[in-house]
Formats: C-alpha cells, structure tokens, sequence
C-alpha cells in the first residue's frame, strides 16, 4: 500500500503531525494522544506527569513507579524487585512515546522533534493518555506541502529521513535512560536495547490496526530503519519467520532487551523474549495466530 500523501499543511492549520495522532487514535483508541495550543500548560494532578520530572529521577519517577508496583502486587500477588518495576514502568512510558515519532514518520513522513519538555503522561485512568506540545522543529522530504512551514527542517531523501527518526527518539530517551537507568540497574547498551524494542515493536503492532498490508510495510521500514551498527541502538530490527505447525510463516523477532517479567511468572515469557526458546515461540504464535 503507498504512504499515505502528506495532508496540505498552510500557517494556522491543525499541526504537522495532528492526522497522524488523529489515526492512531482512531486504530488504537485505548492510548489518546492530546495536542496542546500554543501557550497551553501542560496537564497537572491526577496521574499526570511530565517526561521532564521523570528524567530528574526523584520523587516524580517514585510515584510513578509506585504505580508499576502496586499493578504487579495486585495482578499477581507478589512483589516484583525494584529493578523490576523500574524495567516495567521505563517499557510503559517508552513504548507509546515512540509511536509519537515513528507513527508520523510511517504516515506522513513527517519526523517531530520532542524533547522531554514537550511530553507528558498518564496512565492510571485506564488508558494511555498523552499531552504534547506541538513540535518546535520537525524533518519532512522535498514536496511535502509542510515544507515552507517555519520549523520545518527539509532532508534530501528515505535515508535522511530515518536518521531523524533515530535521533528525535534518542534526543527525547536519553535524559529518560539517565533518571530510570540506576534504578533498573542497567546501564548504556541494556537500556538503548529497552529503546530498540519499544520503536519497532511499537509501530510493528499499531501498524497491523491500520490494515491493508500495512505490518509488512512496517517491518521493511523498520528493517530500514534499525539496520544494525545505528548506535546508541542495539542490533538490528530483527525480524525472522518460523514455521508453525501447519508449515504456515510466523513472523517473530528478536528483542534486545528482555522486560523481566520471568522473574514475575518464569512461566509465562513472550514470544519475542530472549529467553523463549523457537519451539515455544512456534506454540505461542499458533496460539496467537488461530485465535
């Protein structure tokens, strides 16, 4: 299916990545995604915190983590290690983060740069909701009508456009990487492996929402996107298929990262997890597959 043409884009219209947040929406309503007005304050109370205090590693990041916590005790009836937490509440917030920067990208074509100034979160009403300021500068190709927008940074090609990608995802994580990292006891390949999972396993899931093929588009894009040897990023997109039962494909990947939960319930890993070996993929993905 062909990218979807960038919507016309003239001064004082909706913001440049505003169809892009319309359709994740639309395709995965549990997680809304709020554009502030200019000059609007970010939102306050609540479950709301901002990607600033969580970078600063104290009392923000405490109550946020309280959350992870009280979620394991009371899903499963133990205490998860405090590291632990930490890897659930760092995977939690990174992973609808970047669909902020990999869903306009896959879209549109259009990369936002979002510091942690720009975003925040909450996740204790139910669903995912995030608050963004609209972007100060952002990455587009040649023709796209949001060119001659101020801000507007215009790169030659496909492969310029990806590396914007990669660096507005890490611009916007590292200082995320520097307030979770002590706390999860991990340090600069193990937390960049985090981030690596969360962007293509991300946009390889909401992909499948937008329909029309567009998962396979994802994962050549991704493949693109994360070749291998793109530091800070650990490895490469790492797709592979299997063979289920039936000789039908299964896609699957390699994660970089593992999350921990097997020190939650060893017996229940994921299909992408490290630690889960091919045999144990095949069930859980036929599983998957036939319901």
């Amino acid at each position: 299916m062909p990218l979807s043409p960038p919507a016309p884009a003239p001064a004082g219209a909706r913001s440049v990545t505003a169809d892009a947040y319309t359709r994740l929406t639309e395709v995965f309503p549990t997680l809304t995604v709020t554009e502030l007005a200019p000059g609007e304050p970010a939102p306050e109370g609540g479950g709301w915190v901002g990607a600033e205090a969580l970078a600063g590693g104290g009392a923000a990041l405490d109550a946020f983590l309280a959350w992870d916590d009280a979620q394991v005790l009371r899903d499963y009836g133990t205490r998860a290690r405090p590291d632990v937490v930490a890897s659930f509440g760092l995977h939690r917030y990174a992973w609808p983060v970047c669909l902020l920067i990999t869903v306009p990208w896959f879209l549109h074509r259009r990369v936002p740069r979002l510091p942690v100034t720009h975003v925040s979160y909450d996740r204790t009403a139910g669903d995912m909701r995030l608050a963004v300021r609209e972007p100060d500068s952002f990455a587009c190709l040649p023709g796209d009508p949001a060119a001659a927008l101020p801000g507007a940074r215009v790169v030659p090609d496909e492969e310029a456009l990806r590396a914007e990608v990669r660096a507005a995802v890490a611009e916007h994580h590292e200082p995320l990487l520097a307030g979770f990292g002590p706390r999860m006891r991990r340090r600069g390949r193990a937390l960049w492996g985090m981030v690596t999972d969360e962007v293509v396993e991300g946009l390889w899931y909401v992909a499948h929402l937008f329909g029309d093929g567009e998962q396979e588009r994802a994962r050549r894009e991704l493949e693109l996107l994360l070749p291998g040897a793109t530091r800070p990023y650990v490895g490469s997109a790492a797709f592979r298929e299997l063979t289920g039962p039936d000789g039908e494909a299964l896609p699957t990947r390699d994660r970089a990262s593992c999350c921990m939960f097997y020190t939650v319930r060893p017996e229940d890993t994921c299909a992408t997890c490290p630690r889960t070996c091919d045999a144990d993929r095949i069930t859980k993905l036929a599983a998957s597959a036939a319901s």
